[in-house]
């Protein structure tokens, strides 16, 4: 879990995401993101395929929609219009990153999702389901921990560092992005590594 969810990698992308922000609004976000994200494995974990069976979607499915939005994400990061939109706004209008993109899709990503599903087939019984939840928990208080800190590493970097870091994770999040789309593509028969 906490490979899939890779809270350094997280990190840095907190900061892209929350610059200029408050400490305060950015504590308020951090908590937000991570409790949604909580939920939402939560949810997978107790449910598993059965709530995206119910619904009708697949598993590839959900891995080209959230590459789809990732990639909007990335576009707003590498052209500054986040920072743009952002300026144009007051403080307290500002966007909260909390829901989209942080808890969805890059915290209980497509990988987060299917690992928490594949991880409570292979465990079954409270004994499984105990120790699933409890590293995904620690993995959790773990991303929060980095979020928190991200006032910190903003300072560090300063903001000619934070402007080349976020266009930087722009990059390697719209290819992130395509990966997730090229998977679910795989996965319907499309592709490389199709079969």
């Amino acid at each position: 879990m906490f490979v899939v969810i890779d809270p350094i990698g997280l990190a840095p992308l907190f900061v892209a995401l929350t610059q200029g922000m408050t400490e305060g609004a950015r504590r308020r976000i951090a908590l937000r993101a991570t409790l949604i994200g909580i939920l939402i494995l939560l949810a997978f974990a107790a449910f598993g395929e059965a709530l995206l069976a119910f619904i009708g979607i697949s598993m590839p499915a959900f891995r080209v929609a959230g590459g789809i939005l990732l990639f909007l994400t990335a576009l707003d990061m590498l052209f500054e219009r986040r920072t743009k939109r952002r300026d144009d706004k007051r403080e307290e209008e500002r966007e909260d990153p909390s829901v989209f993109p942080l808890a969805i899709p890059l915290i209980a990503g497509p990988g987060a999702i299917a690992s928490v599903i594949l991880l409570m087939g292979q465990r079954p019984g409270i004994d499984g389901a105990l120790h699933v939840l409890g590293a995904t928990g620690i993995v959790m208080l773990i991303v929060m921990a980095f979020f928190l800190a991200s006032g910190l590493i903003e300072r560090a970097l300063g903001k000619t560092g934070v402007t080349v870091v976020t266009r930087l994770l722009g990059m390697l999040l719209a290819a992130l992005s395509v990966q997730f789309v090229l998977d679910g593509l795989s996965a319907f028969g499309f592709g490389p590594g199709a079969g």
